[in-house]
């Protein structure tokens, strides 16, 4: 359901029923009461493909007070939509009145809504397949938008006219790749002119909201189709205020996201995006996407260090455990793969990294330092930027096998004190 963002739906920490029984329970609920309750939305959508729902949304007839009343532990988080989240053995279900949506002046939320009908309520909303509903006491599917007919044949097609519905709400647009992406349906032709003509009004969005379409799309195993979607259909360009510049190398782009490992991590696909440019530029793209300073940290790592492992011949056993000590590295080594494979090069460099990270053990990637700082100032090695050069490479030598012990490292930093500050 739009409004309020599903996003924010509390978890529980203990659940002793199911998602689908806790569903089921409030629907039995509110139709003993003599409510109209019905399964809404992608929920309905999964269980009719037989796939099994992240989560299960209800709607309902009964205004907010009557569903508060029912279920007292409830709470609201979007009152003005007639939002009620309920609380079913440790199990929170999100419970909608019908509705109607009254105008959009932001071109994302209604500025006010109608309580009505079922019928009424289906045709607001977004995607055929998302707008049917199931009695699951009765066993039955209410569609009156041909949902069950567009499941079948595979399309993705808008509930009424597609312009009104993507002026309504331009997260729509986003939405609508995402989910041909994921259940690998066709957008029918009317509803894809309609998404290409308002391309631009995506930039509308926040930023949160289309970083969180974003993660969806490229974290799934149909993430190359999605950004040949977001390509085509010109939404690519306007995802944050720079990104036209990435447009250029887009094929390669797309090329690596379709050869990359079917559960790869958001940052390596979006590292996948922005390979080739610099680092403030990607950092510019993850803060206008609003991403996490673990996310950004992440990406501009990978994109910085995208091409360390092109010639393994000249990867020393310490450039690769430095490389290692990165909490990215399997992302790293998936991007390596991804990118030999975009570019028609047998995987030989790609398996020789791999067998070589494989045989250097945890506790030699990034083992204690045998020589610190204390040591260097024993030997009286005035402070300065010389202590890091002989630090950095001492360790190097250390991580490469070089240097096995204490006695020998010292004797390397004494060596380098003395040529580094004759240089000086």
């Amino acid at each position: 359901m739009s409004p309020p963002n599903r996003h924010a739906k509390p978890r529980s920490r203990r659940a002793s029923v199911s998602p689908l029984e806790a569903a089921t329970t409030v629907v039995r609920t509110l139709q003993d009461a003599g409510h109209t309750a019905l399964f809404a939305g992608g929920c309905v959508r999964d269980m009719l493909r037989g796939a099994e729902p992240e989560d299960y949304d209800v709607a309902t007839s009964a205004p907010p007070p009557a569903v508060q009343k029912l279920f007292p532990r409830s709470e609201q988080v979007g009152a003005k939509f007639g939002v009620i989240i309920v609380h079913v053995g440790g199990r929170p279900i999100e419970v909608a009145t019908f509705r109607r949506d009254l105008d959009y002046a932001d071109g994302r939320r209604p500025v006010a809504v109608e309580f009505t009908d079922a019928r009424e309520d289906a045709i607001r909303r977004d995607f055929t397949v998302n707008g049917m509903f199931f009695d699951p006491i009765r066993s039955e599917v209410v569609d009156y938008v041909g949902g069950q007919t567009d499941l079948r044949a595979g399309i993705i097609r808008a509930i009424g006219d597609p312009e009104r519905r993507f002026s309504e709400d331009h997260l729509r647009l986003l939405r609508g790749v995402r989910l041909a992406a994921k259940l690998d349906f066709t957008i029918e032709p009317v509803t894809w002119a309609a998404m290409k003509e308002h391309a631009p009004e995506i930039a509308r969005i926040s930023p949160e909201r289309i970083r969180e379409e974003l993660d969806r799309m490229l974290s799934h195993s149909g993430r190359a189709r999605a950004f040949g979607e977001l390509r085509e259909s010109g939404l690519l360009g306007y995802l944050w205020p720079t990104a036209k510049e990435i447009l250029a190398s887009a094929d390669r782009s797309h090329a690596m996201l379709e050869a990359l490992p079917a559960n790869a991590r958001f940052e390596a696909a979006l590292a996948a995006i922005l390979h080739g440019t610099h680092r403030a530029y990607v950092e510019e793209a993850c803060d206008s996407l609003r991403c996490s300073n673990d996310t950004k940290r992440d990406v501009a790592w990978l994109v910085a260090h995208e091409c360390d492992l092109d010639d393994p011949a000249r990867v020393r056993l310490a450039d690769l455990k430095l490389l290692m000590a990165n909490a990215a590295f399997p992302d790293l080594l998936a991007l390596f793969g991804a990118k030999l494979r975009a570019l028609g090069y047998p995987p030989t460099a790609f398996e020789e990294v791999s067998r070589r990270a494989e045989a250097v053990l945890p506790q030699d990637v990034a083992p204690p330092p045998l020589v610190t700082g204390n040591d260097l100032a024993a030997m009286g090695v005035g402070q300065g930027p010389i202590y890091k050069k002989i630090l950095d490479r001492v360790y190097y030598a250390q991580l490469n096998g070089d240097i096995a012990d204490a006695p020998a490292a010292l004797q390397m930093a004494r060596r380098l004190a003395d040529e580094l500050g004759q240089q000086a």
